[in-house]
């Protein structure tokens, strides 16, 4: 799934967004692209998990596509 972040900005940012969703699910992979805001999330969560997950590390979420 493809979810878009807003607030991003630093490495930072890319590792509290990583860690937000692999904390929920170990086997996640996540993929962050500062640059347009979009993180690519193979997961077994649902994107409402994922969501919350990001929105919990503190970044708002913008939307989510399959």
């Amino acid at each position: 799934m493809q979810v878009q972040v807003e607030g991003m900005s630093c490495g930072h940012c890319v590792k509290a967004v990583t860690r937000a969703i692999t904390e929920r699910d170990a086997t996640a992979r996540v993929n962050v692209d500062l640059g347009t805001g979009r993180v690519d999330v193979e997961s077994r969560l649902s994107a409402t998990e994922v969501s919350a997950a990001i929105t919990d590390a503190g970044y708002t979420v913008k939307g989510t596509s399959a």
